[in-house]
């Protein structure tokens, strides 16, 4: 009588790993899905939102600001190597006057 039982226990065994999955299917078929154009959280009106185009002439100011500021930076320190590098060689040249 012990074959019985594992015989049933395999097939009903065998049921599940077939019926779970087919379940699964089922419910994702019959919920409704989620369209593009809903909104998660609080829906904010169209009028109060800025547009995308304001969002991106915003950053593209930024951007440029950043730009400006990096450009700024590197001619000052373009300058002020310039400038070492003018007063190291009036320095050798002065000292090599010197020694002649």
């Amino acid at each position: 009588e012990a074959p019985v039982p594992k015989m049933l226990a395999a097939c009903l065994l065998r049921r599940a790993v077939l019926t779970v999955p087919l379940l699964f299917v089922v419910a994702l078929l019959v919920t409704e899905p989620v369209r593009a154009d809903q909104e998660a959280g609080t829906a904010i009106p169209a009028e109060s939102r800025p547009c995308v185009d304001c969002h991106a002439f915003e950053f593209m100011q930024r951007a440029l600001q950043d730009l400006k500021k990096t450009a700024y930076n590197l001619d000052t320190r373009t300058e002020t190597l310039l400038l070492q590098v003018e007063k190291r060689n009036l320095c050798d040249c002065v000292a090599a006057n010197l020694l002649n």
